[in-house]
């Protein structure tokens, strides 16, 4: 240990140093999965920057272990985006460096248990904060949320159902910090094991008492990924080949993947009757996904598209939420250049206006989600208190096909379930595909990125409103509420110190003549 101090001397040792410990977490995310690391993932980092010798110092070590982090868990990007994965890694590492000075002030000198106790309010509102402002879509939205790792944790998927991704990302960080104060301050232990007694006892009031969702129903869908294939087209083919495997199986839809037809069917009429009559040999509507410059209006859009036995239903929803860089370029005139060093979008596609539900006559109501859109939790919520009964994220992670992002993907719609209590549907083009019940837990098996195939899907359904649904982001307004009431305390204080520090000496004036009391002698 003494070594280990005597190498973090090194400013260029402990900014390196930082940048490895922000990215560890990156391991309890698909695909290494490893759920239970996320307990512990941040502890090397808190014990970092409750070191750093300055404060100024502990913020740089806050932005280099957001850095590593942002870095790790978009690193598939860098085939597509190269050197400006690296630049975007750096912009948003700096959301982490208020977060670090807050550890370095926190639990940098524990001189008592109330400090502890602070600290493990404080610090995981610190690591909201900055989740929050990374959440904006414009900023690549809330991938890699400390709280999505828990996505295969039964317990916290209920727990999610009362305060959506982002009590789980507060509970993750409060247990980190109480494992670190219990490592680093002997003194502290108590209220250190006495923070983790609360959290595991909140944990459990909430598993208990928490709503379940009730189950009042089945339906059948179907998903069709047709793999990796070539030229709009093809692609069309052997989708449409795919579907008419499913005739005779009392389906209530088929779902396609993000970009399953790159034409506009209003301007190609015959695709749009092949699919017609695929419906009618299936017996069930079809949701497909059309990426193509529209015949009705200027653009590209990217539109979830119903079709019927009789044709287009005239149901359709267009995306609404772009992803930078891929889909548009925030500031083209500004940050054009990116499509010099990268696969960045040539053409901003437009957006749609308003979320949809789309009813299947008086059976089902879903609500289509386009690829990025499936990873944000006010989209789905927005479409629970609309009244749908399944949720629907139609994506392609084909240009990511050999990385981490399918499954880190795919995994997003079990917390989606979970929150909302209704069903989820994730179907892709080229894998990950895969399904959720109302309580988050996956139906049957994925369907990998090696898969070209049509499977069903017998899917629970359920009603009611979840405590996340009811109250919205409340652990998000309840951090904010801490962080505000710390900052007015220190505040507070601060003033406190200065009003009670003593007056300092002034010595007495003298006159010219070198007598202080009495002047002129």
């Amino acid at each position: 240990m003494k070594t280990l101090g005597l190498w973090l001397t090194s400013p260029w040792r402990r900014s390196a140093a930082a940048a490895m410990a922000g990215a560890l977490p990156v391991l309890a995310f698909p695909a290494p999965s490893l759920w239970w690391w996320a307990y512990a993932a941040l502890v090397p980092w808190l014990l970092l920057l409750r070191t750093a010798p300055t404060g100024k110092r502990a913020l740089y070590e806050g932005w280099c272990g957001g850095f590593g982090f942002m870095l790790a868990m978009h690193h598939w990007l860098l085939p597509s985006l190269h050197v400006f994965t690296i630049v975007l890694a750096a912009l948003l590492g700096a959301l982490w460096a208020p977060w670090g000075w807050l550890v370095r002030r926190l639990l940098g000198a524990i001189r008592s248990r109330g400090q502890v106790a602070v600290a493990l309010l404080v610090l995981p509102s610190g690591w909201l904060a900055a989740e929050l402002v990374r959440s904006w879509q414009g900023l690549g939205g809330p991938w890699g949320m400390l709280g999505s790792t828990q996505w295969q944790v039964e317990p916290a998927l209920r727990l999610a159902s009362v305060g959506g991704v982002w009590l789980l990302s507060y509970l993750l960080v409060a247990v980190n910090v109480a494992v670190a104060v219990l490592l680093a301050a002997r003194r502290a232990r108590v209220p250190a094991v006495a923070g983790l007694v609360v959290t595991a006892a909140a944990t459990s009031a909430a598993w208990t008492f928490s709503p379940r969702p009730a189950v009042d129903g089945e339906i059948r869908i179907a998903v069709v990924q047709p793999g990796v294939v070539v030229g709009a087209d093809s692609r069309f083919a052997r989708e449409e080949q795919l579907t008419r495997r499913l005739a005779g199986q009392d389906l209530d839809l088929i779902v396609w993947g993000e970009s399953s037809v790159g034409f506009d069917l209003g301007d190609r009429p015959g695709p749009a009757r092949r699919l017609a009559a695929l419906s009618r040999a299936t017996g069930a509507d079809i949701l497909v996904n059309v990426d193509a410059r529209r015949s009705d209006k200027p653009g590209i859009y990217k539109s979830s598209v119903l079709v019927g036995p009789d044709g287009l239903t005239g149901e359709r929803y267009d995306k609404m939420r772009l992803v930078p860089f891929g889909e548009y370029i925030p500031a083209r005139s500004l940050l054009g250049w990116a499509t010099s060093v990268g696969k960045a979008a040539g053409e901003d596609r437009r957006r749609g206006s308003q979320p949809v539900v789309m009813n299947l006559g008086d059976r089902l109501r879903v609500g289509p989600l386009v690829c990025f859109e499936t990873a944000f939790p006010d989209m789905t919520r927005h479409l629970t208190r609309e009244g749908v009964d399944v949720l629907i994220g139609q994506s392609s992670t084909s240009t990511f096909q050999h990385s981490w992002a399918p499954g880190q993907h795919a995994s997003l719609a079990a917390l989606r379930a979970a929150e909302t209590g209704r069903p989820m549907v994730h179907a892709t083009l080229t894998g990950v595909s895969a399904v959720y019940g109302p309580d988050g837990q996956r139906v049957g098996s994925w369907l990998g990125t090696d898969a070209s195939a049509a499977q069903v899907y017998e899917l629970p359904l359920a009603h009611g409103t979840t405590p996340y649904v009811r109250y919205g982001d409340w652990t998000v307004h309840a951090a904010m509420l801490v962080l505000a009431l710390w900052a007015a305390g220190e505040g507070a204080r601060a003033l406190r110190l200065r009003r009670s520090a003593p007056e300092p000496r002034v010595p007495p004036v003298r006159t010219v003549h070198g007598s202080p009391a009495r002047p002129g002698r």
